[in-house]
């Protein structure tokens, strides 16, 4: 009579196999994960923008540019986190109207705005604070824009004309000087 247990693979050879693919399981998790914070860097390289506070309490935002030339950082509006696109040809703050709705920012007034995809209504409003890195705006004007897709804010003017900004290189320097108290 035949042995029954000629036909079983040795003990523990099932788990061996189970553990060489739960490991590469892993290692791809983690080459993913690896590759998509790479990636994150390359859109926006100032997760935490490098902040600092200079001579009569100017505090000033070194920014470094993406891969595509632009500035993004990370930065908060009446404070939830936002990722900011600097744009010196937005007259305001310009903030999609999904991501408003999340902040709990109120409509002021209607209006219209001219865009690169042509004239839009929107809706003015207030933030009563603007983040980035150590400078801290108050009462910033700003247009919320319904059509704008993603989570990107505009950095405007509005907020801009308040601080100086000098480029060198692949860096903008921001420098604010906050008003007496």
């Amino acid at each position: 009579m035949p042995d029954p247990s000629a036909d079983r693979p040795p003990p523990g050879r099932g788990a061996g196999r189970f553990m060489l693919l739960l490991f590469w399981l892993s290692v791809l998790g983690l080459l993913a994960l690896a590759f998509g914070r790479w990636e994150e860097a390359q859109y926006n390289p100032n997760p935490e923008p490098e902040s600092a506070t200079g001579p009569g309490g100017a505090v000033e935002v070194v920014l470094r540019r993406n891969r595509k030339g632009h500035y993004v950082a990370n930065g908060h509006i009446n404070g939830t986190e936002v990722t900011f696109l600097l744009d010196t040809g937005a007259t305001d703050v310009v903030v999609p109207g999904p991501l408003s709705e999340r902040i709990g920012l109120e409509s002021l007034a209607r209006g219209y705005a001219v865009t690169a995809a042509g004239t839009v209504p929107v809706h003015r409003t207030r933030l009563e604070s603007l983040g980035l890195g150590a400078i801290e705006l108050r009462n910033v004007n700003a247009t919320i824009n319904p059509h704008m897709e993603g989570d990107g804010v505009l950095l405007g003017m509005s907020a801009l004309r308040q601080v100086e900004f000098t480029q060198r290189g692949e860096e903008l320097r921001l420098r604010y000087h906050p008003p007496p108290r």
